[in-house]
């Protein structure tokens, strides 16, 4: 929301050109910032020229990657709230100009896609146009408070100080006191709060879900009373949930560009502009070290199925996700992962049963996931998933595929309940037997509801809020119990 002050409204001012900045003000996010991460996207052997680049001055390295980094203006995360604002002022004859120290290739598309702005002032790959220099780039052309100007940051005080009237976007307490201190404030449009809720979801905090996964050899081995093997998963459950932390945040910048066209996933805060992805990128390193120490203290194999599962889901994030099938059977591989480290946290070899039921249950949601995001693609009127090897056409297939890979994971359950390993370890391995129906009406669910474009194109969000999937996996547990105890 925005407060304006009453000189806002003086008709007679409306002649005095208003310069308005990009990076951060006009946008919530950085295009140095995006543009450098579309580099290492794209491009990442082009990415070790980038200190010889900034060795020729800050706008030669602006040019220099804004020239191999590719962006669509329609999908950045605008302040909305200041462009209804300046679509405002133009109607009334304002005069706008976007005045900004990213490159001129940058700064024109987005003038030209928002329409509102009647020149372009930038960076030209000699003068960085920030601070100081855009101060005197504005002085020059418009006189001593000759302008008004809309910034963000510290460094537009150096603007504001030769300002008619300052506009105060997204800015901290003390650059608003700062800015007031300068010139008359016209408008002051506020930030966004980054609070708890928006640092949960650049975690992921409801991914760790996933990682329970690692207690399935404990449960699995009847060793649920092993009170040393609970302490070694809790550390295990840690370092793996600081891991995957550490991957979401890499993955989610590195897909800024799919995300964006993405109807929900837009919403990301690295996407919306919600967190700056600088912070971002300092925060998935340290995030990763934590994770490491914490899983040395597990044991050695544990930490080396870490380090496998991190080096698996970079190379998912980075190529493989774009590749059709091997997406999914790379996602079914990491949810399998998952147990195998668990079992190697405490000491234990896994069976064939459990591996192999684990890896065709993963498959079938594998395929939900991706047959979800297509379903959404194709309501949306599109041919191809933005960033994956799929056209839209590929829904069925996929269909087909995920249930065929669920029903085969029920079928190894019905094989190794009559296996001598049921016999042995449970009391009344007849009752074990109610597991089948429950794996096969759940399997079903799921697809049925994917089919009805009523599932959420993450299968663990969907199987935690619905109350048929949580019935089914109290009916299993049940019935598990059952058998055990006898």
């Amino acid at each position: 929301m925005a407060s304006l002050s009453l000189s806002s409204i003086a008709g007679s001012d409306h002649h005095r050109p208003l310069c308005v900045d990009l990076d951060g003000t006009l946008i919530y996010s950085d295009m140095l910032h995006e543009t450098v991460l579309g580099i290492l996207r794209v491009a990442p052997l082009a990415s070790l020229c980038l200190p010889f680049w900034l060795l020729r001055g800050k706008a030669n390295l602006k040019q220099n990657v804004a020239m191999r980094a590719e962006f669509d203006p329609a999908t950045l995360p605008y302040n909305l709230d200041l462009v209804d604002w300046l679509r405002q002022q133009h109607t009334l004859g304002r005069r706008l100009i976007l005045c900004t120290a990213s490159d001129h290739s940058i700064a024109d598309p987005i003038a030209r896609h928002l329409g509102v702005f009647d020149e372009v002032i930038s960076s030209d790959g000699m003068v960085n146009l920030g601070g100081a220099n855009k101060a005197k780039a504005l002085v020059d052309r418009f006189g001593e408070r000759g302008f008004d100007y809309a910034g963000n940051s510290s460094a537009d005080l150096a603007v504001w100080e030769h300002a008619r009237r300052a506009i105060i976007v997204n800015a901290s307490g003390q650059v608003q006191s700062d800015a007031e201190a300068c010139a008359e404030v016209e408008a002051v449009f506020e930030g966004r709060n980054s609070g708890f809720a928006v640092w949960r979801k650049v975690l992921r905090v409801h991914q760790w879900l996933k990682n329970a996964l690692l207690f399935v050899p404990l449960f699995a081995s009847h060793r649920v009373a092993d009170g040393e093997a609970w302490m070694a998963l809790l550390l295990a459950f840690v370092a793996f949930s600081l891991c995957a932390s550490s991957v979401y945040i890499a993955n989610d910048l590195l897909d800024l560009e799919s995300d964006r066209q993405h109807p929900r996933k837009c919403k990301r805060p690295f996407a919306a502009g919600a967190v700056p992805v600088w912070q971002g990128v300092l925060l998935a390193p340290v995030l990763l070290a934590v994770s490491l120490l914490v899983a040395a203290q597990v044991s050695s194999p544990f930490l080396a199925w870490l380090v496998a599962y991190f080096g698996v889901t970079c190379l998912y994030s980075i190529q493989l996700k774009q590749l059709v099938l091997i997406d999914s059977l790379t996602l079914a591989m990491l949810y399998t992962l998952r147990i195998v480290a668990g079992a190697a946290a405490v000491g234990m070899v896994l069976s064939f049963w459990l591996l192999a039921f684990s890896v065709f249950l993963f498959l079938s949601l594998a395929f939900v996931k991706r047959f979800a995001e297509l379903q959404v693609q194709l309501l949306h009127g599109k041919h191809k998933a933005h960033g994956r090897g799929y056209l839209t056409d590929d829904a069925p297939l996929v269909q087909m595929l995920g249930v065929t890979a669920g029903f085969s994971s029920v079928l190894v359950l019905a094989l190794y309940l009559n296996s001598e390993d049921v016999l042995r370890m449970y009391q009344s391995p007849h009752w074990v037997w109610g597991t089948v129906p429950v794996m096969l009406f759940w399997i079903s669910w799921v697809w049925l509801r994917a089919h009805r474009g009523e599932m959420h194109d993450d299968p663990l969000i969907f199987a935690v809020r619905d109350k048929a999937s949580l019935s089914a996996g109290a009916a299993f547990a049940l019935f598990l119990t059952i058998g055990t105890v006898g």
